[in-house]
Formats: structure tokens, C-alpha cells, sequence
């Protein structure tokens, strides 16, 4: 039992990295994402260089790491910020608010820098840092002095990014997930904006001891933040069409424990709207299986080898037991399993809690006269998709067929403002649109099944 308290000890503390864990790094402040899985042999491409990410194991979350040449090359290395460097953005905010001057003489003919670029290089073969080029740059410039504080200030986050970017550790969570994805790959998780993900959340009553009914076709995420609101109670259900199951890759990025793992599970829908005698007669053809949270339900070649009728001492039935538990009782858990036969019966019986839907492919009311049935009455659900059209048939087809009530289309609008000295407006470039909710509670129906 010994041998496993360690790797219990080194998951227990989800603040530090560890060998394994998914991380999302963050280059030059949010120019580039990148997701990443930490092992001694990860590297990370930034410019034309590899850097290896082995520095990056045991950190904590939200450390800051600059490019440095070290013994064995380039290499991360993580900065710790101190009083002095304070003091010093201090003063450039204090700079910038007592701005008096303004570039107006100022002629951009690529004639200020002085430095060349074969001057550069024999600063990096003499080993020179990142710091010291940007400064050797600034000083050699004919303008630099010239330019208002806000300029630059700019003029040397420009060359920072270039010649000494920092690497930000950031830990993966459903907001950092989605908006990664939003901004590199939204086409993958069907469009959906950060604060669309937390109004389904809201509107679908996702708390502790929730059992929620998932379709999700956008890679996991919404089955991710659903696992990650329950914090390891009640249950999400990701159910499916067929026989292939929507895949779940993004929820793997969530460095979710075992604990929160074993709430995540997957039933096709042609399983939940089976018949509990035929749930019964199908599991009958399966061998049943076995336990590992009880270390008796282990299968013991020692013991299942002596006779019945020759006593078994308490010695050697502790040894043997102690041996299976150290195998496969510890055994990390997947998300994605079968749920328990006894959860199933209770979700036929009692209902799911609520319900959020996000299957752009698939038409929406298809989908929704499917799941709803297996809704609690008085219960919340959610759908989302892309477009208005489908939810819009969707609520019709609802109020028609008085299935439920409260319903509402809603779009989120959402504005990212930058926050600077002297500089706060709204962003330039913004997203278009978010989506569209489709928000309602289930009521009780003679043609529906009785919850």
C-alpha cells in the first residue's frame, strides 16, 4: 500500500504541474496559445527554435518563463518578479499618465536603428541575453528618446516579443479551453463563445449532485465544464446515436482526477429508451463485472487453487489481498466509461436533473423530441446552436406539441475592453455573434412517459 500513496500525494495538489499533466501556454501575452502535454521529452516551438519543456514539471500554475541560452542551448526559464521590477512598471504607468511630448517630427525611414542584424548575431554568439539585445537595440536607435512614453513603451514590447518571449503557464479550465479554441479553432467547437458556455451552464442549473444529460458534438467541451462545475458529485451523461459515441477528446485537457473521471460517462440513446426488462436481459448476456473499489472482488489465483475443505490462514488471504490492491486498485480512471446499472435504473425512474444540447450538425427538434422524454418534469434544459432558424422551428414545435414552458431564444453579446494607463477603449476586431440559447423547463404531458 506504500508504493501508491505517492502518486495519490502528487495528484492531490492541482495547483503544480506534474509529469503528464495537459497545460495551455500563453506566448507574448495571448499572440499564440498552445496546449501541450508535460513530459521530459515535450518541447515547444517558438520562432524556428525547440524548447524543451521539462523546466515547466513541478511549477506552479501561472508562472512566467523567458527564453534564455543556457548551457545545453536555448532554454525556459522562470522569471520571479520582484520590487524592483515593479518600481519599474510603476514608474513607465506614471510615465505615460504625464505625457507632455508627441511623435509629430518624427520620420519613419528605417534610418534610426543603427544596429545591424550582423550585430545582433554576434551578440547571441557571444551569448548575450534576450534583455540585453532589446536594450542594445533601444540604445542605438536615433528616435527612441524622441518618442512619447507610450510609444515606447510599445517600441520595446515589440522587440520583447521578439527577441526575449516570455511563456506564460496557465492552467486548462473551461474558460481558458474555450477560448483557445474560439480564437484558433472555433469552427471545432461549433462557434461557441466563452460567455455562451456560461449561459448554458446557468440557464441549465448545473450544481453539486446535478445528474445532467449531455449531447455533445463539439469534442468534449461541454461535457467538460459540466464535470468541472459538479466537482466530482452527481453525474454527466453523454449520450449518442448508434453505436459510435461523440468523441471527448477536450475533456482529457481538464487534468481532471479520478474522482471527477468516474462521473463522466456515456449511454447511447437506444439504451435509455429500452425497456428496463430488456436493459435487464441484455446486461444477463455480459459477464458481470468486477469491482475494483473492493479488494475482495478480486480474482485470487492462490486462494481459488486450495481445496474448500483445507482452511485458508488469515496471513496468507492478507498478503495476497495486499498484492491485488497495489495492481489495480489504484488504476487511473477514464472518462467515458458505462454508467453504473444501478444509476441507469434511477435516471429511468426519476429522470435527469437537465438537459443541454449542442449538436450543430444534427437538427435541433430531432434531437430534442429524443432526449426530452427522459427529462424530470420541472426541469431546466438548454440548447445551443449557430444559427437562429433551427432553434426558432424548435420552440415552435415545443409549444405546439406543449411540451414545455418558459421558453426563450437568447443571444449573447459580449465586448472585451483593454484596460491601460491612459489607453481604455473596446477592442478593435470582436466577434460577431456568440450563438443562440434556446432556454425552457419541461412540464408533464399525457403522451409523455410519466418521470
Amino acid at each position: 500500500m506504500s508504493t501508491i500513496k505517492p502518486e495519490e500525494d502528487a495528484n492531490q495538489n492541482r495547483r503544480i504541474t506534474w509529469d503528464g499533466c495537459s497545460v495551455l501556454l500563453d506566448i507574448n501575452d495571448g499572440d499564440r496559445l498552445v496546449f501541450s502535454r508535460l513530459t521530459s521529452g515535450s518541447i515547444v516551438k517558438i520562432g524556428n527554435k525547440n524548447y524543451p519543456l521539462q523546466p515547466l514539471i513541478g511549477c506552479p500554475f501561472g508562472s512566467l518563463f523567458q527564453v534564455e541560452n543556457g548551457i545545453n542551448g536555448p532554454c525556459l526559464s522562470r522569471v520571479i518578479s520582484t520590487a524592483e521590477a515593479n518600481n519599474t512598471e510603476e514608474k513607465r504607468e506614471c510615465g505615460i499618465k504625464d505625457e507632455s511630448r508627441d511623435n509629430r517630427a518624427l520620420v519613419d525611414n528605417n534610418t534610426a536603428q543603427t544596429l545591424t542584424g550582423e550585430d545582433i548575431e554576434g551578440l547571441r554568439r557571444q551569448g548575450a541575453s534576450g534583455n540585453e539585445i532589446v536594450e542594445a537595440l533601444i540604445a542605438n536607435s536615433a528616435t527612441f528618446e524622441n518618442k512619447t512614453a507610450f510609444s515606447q513603451e510599445k517600441y520595446r514590447l515589440k522587440k520583447q516579443k521578439k527577441y526575449a518571449p516570455k511563456v506564460l503557464l496557465r492552467r486548462p479550465f473551461a474558460r481558458s479551453i474555450c477560448d483557445t479554441y474560439f480564437k484558433k479553432y472555433p469552427a471545432r467547437i461549433g462557434f461557441l463563445r466563452v460567455d455562451t458556455l456560461s449561459l448554458l451552464l446557468s440557464f441549465a442549473n448545473v450544481t453539486a449532485q446535478s445528474d445532467v444529460l449531455v449531447v455533445d458534438m463539439i469534442g468534449g467541451l461541454i461535457t467538460g465544464a459540466v464535470a468541472e462545475r459538479l466537482g466530482g458529485t452527481g453525474y454527466v451523461c453523454n449520450t449518442y446515436r448508434g453505436d459510435s459515441p461523440y468523441s471527448l477528446e477536450i475533456v482529457r485537457m481538464f487534468n481532471f482526477g479520478d474522482e471527477i473521471n468516474r462521473r463522466i460517462v456515456r449511454l447511447p440513446l437506444a439504451q435509455l429508451s429500452a425497456s428496463q426488462t430488456e436493459v435487464s436481459k441484455e446486461n444477463g448476456q455480459h459477464q458481470p463485472a468486477i469491482s475494483f473499489d473492493d479488494p475482495s472482488n478480486q480474482p485470487d489465483a492462490s486462494i481459488s487453487s486450495i481445496p474448500s475443505s483445507q482452511p485458508v490462514s488469515m496471513e496468507e488471504n492478507t498478503v495476497s489481498n495486499t498484492e491485488t490492491v497495489v495492481s489495480k486498485v489504484y488504476k487511473a480512471a477514464k472518462p467515458g466509461e458505462k454508467a453504473p446499472e444501478d444509476v441507469i435504473k434511477s435516471w429511468k425512474e426519476n429522470g435527469f436533473s437537465s438537459l443541454i444540447i449542442a449538436a450543430p450538425d444534427v437538427d435541433a427538434w430531432s434531437i430534442v423530441k429524443e432526449v426530452l422524454p427522459f427529462l424530470a418534469f420541472s426541469a431546466p434544459f438548454v440548447i445551443y446552436h449557430q444559427y437562429l432558424q433551427p432553434l426558432a422551428t424548435c420552440m415552435h414545435n415545443l409549444q405546439v406539441e406543449k411540451m414545455a414552458i418558459g421558453l426563450q431564444i437568447t443571444e449573447p453579446w459580449l465586448r472585451e475592453y483593454q484596460v491601460l494607463p491612459s489607453r481604455t477603449h473596446p477592442h478593435m476586431q470582436m466577434s460577431a455573434s456568440g450563438g443562440y440559447v434556446l432556454s425552457g423547463t419541461k412540464i408533464y404531458n399525457d403522451n409523455q412517459p410519466n418521470k
